[in-house]
């Protein structure tokens, strides 16, 4: 048995596999977890030790280029993966529309582009708009605010006492 099946017969979790070496993968896999009240998402790097002995079924090399999850033994892709999670965890108005026909298709093409240059844009978003990391440390990456900001927000609630 397979440690995905493993998940999977344990609970009804989607299991997602993502490049825990992206900034804005990371990011976006941490804001999903704030909302997963109820543990119903499992969270696996690619990059993690041992990834391949024990998620044989995963290829790497399709996972780095697409989201791969395991949702009731069923292999989900992109932004079917994504679809999920936000439903699952209650957020599902806010990605209802990736699963409209001329907009899913549109979409599918734009997350494509994405994937494929996800560490360059979120080199940018960091050096300009100030959100994620810049980098990731130890196969994790954690939230960093742009230190301007958080500069500025600290004089603020000091002049304010």
């Amino acid at each position: 048995m397979t440690k995905i099946n493993e998940i999977n017969e344990k609970n009804d979790n989607l299991v997602i596999f993502y490049d825990g070496n992206c900034p804005l993968c990371s990011l976006e896999m941490q804001k999903l977890k704030q909302h997963d009240a109820n543990n119903q998402i499992d969270l696996i790097n690619l990059h993690q030790a041992n990834f391949n002995a024990l998620y044989p079924e995963i290829n790497v090399d399709n996972a780095m280029r697409i989201l791969h999850g395991v949702y009731q033994n069923q292999l989900l892709l992109g932004l079917n993966v994504t679809h999920r999670a936000w439903t699952i965890v209650g957020k599902g108005a806010l990605v209802a529309p990736l699963q409209f026909p001329i907009v899913k298709h549109l979409a599918h093409w734009v997350y494509l582009l994405v994937a494929k240059y996800r560490h360059p844009i979120s080199e940018f978003m960091y050096r300009r708009l100030g959100i994620g990391a810049t980098t990731c440390e130890l196969g994790a990456c954690h939230e960093k605010y742009n230190e301007k900001y958080h500069e500025e927000t600290n004089n603020t609630d000091h002049r304010r006492q």
